[in-house]
């Protein structure tokens, strides 16, 4: 028979009291059979949440943006890519923003992609000057196809403010390229060639 132990600490000089609730009815508590501290009133929403609805790593909300139409641009410098973007109102400080894309990508060269929290690149390769730190990048000439380009990226925006998730492109190495969503880089007027759609997709997931 498994026991109830209360074991008092040494270096501790006050009294702890267990005091029973104003009722009138009979309970039972039982203790889960796991090693860790007793949550108290100050963490009652986590109790709320986590423990007694069991939503722990729940998604809790989804939110998606789509793009059909076509976007270009032959900038060297990162500018937003029209149409992807996301906004989603966590529900707690503490939980987390699950930030996927998938977009088709056409270039006669080079192109770069980032993706920002606000203004804020994340998801970025480690610098190593001079190249370009980017979240995904098309490294060859793909004008008479496109590529798909797909990430997923687990942000901690620590807020409960409407925050927005955005997509940057460039074709840093030379203004002659042209970066293309949507479409090839040629985008050839023959059946052969197509047009495409592009997601950016945000799930909130609680801690």
């Amino acid at each position: 028979m498994s026991k109830v132990v209360i074991q008092g600490n040494a270096s501790g000089t006050g009294d702890f009291t267990i005091a029973a609730p104003n009722s009138n009815t009979d309970r039972t508590l039982t203790l889960p059979d796991v090693t860790g501290n007793v949550v108290t009133t100050g963490d009652t929403s986590t109790v709320t949440e986590a423990m007694i609805n069991g939503s722990l790593g729940k998604v809790l909300q989804v939110v998606q943006t789509t793009k059909t139409d076509t976007f270009t641009t032959q900038s060297q410098s990162f500018v937003d890519i029209t149409g992807l973007s996301v906004a989603i109102t966590p529900s707690s400080a503490s939980n987390k923003i699950l930030v996927s894309y998938t977009i088709q990508v056409g270039t006669n060269g080079y192109c770069d992609i980032r993706l920002l929290r606000g203004s804020t690149n994340i998801a970025l390769g480690d610098a190593a000057s001079p190249r370009t730190q980017s979240t995904t990048h098309q490294g060859g000439p793909v004008a008479t196809a496109s590529e798909t380009f797909a990430i997923q990226w687990l942000d901690s925006p620590s807020t409960t403010s409407a925050t927005t998730y955005k997509l940057q492109g460039a074709v840093p190495y030379s203004a002659s390229y042209i970066l293309t969503i949507n479409r090839t880089g040629a985008d050839y007027a023959q059946s052969h060639d197509a047009r495409t759609v592009s997601t950016i997709t945000a799930m909130e997931i609680s801690a």
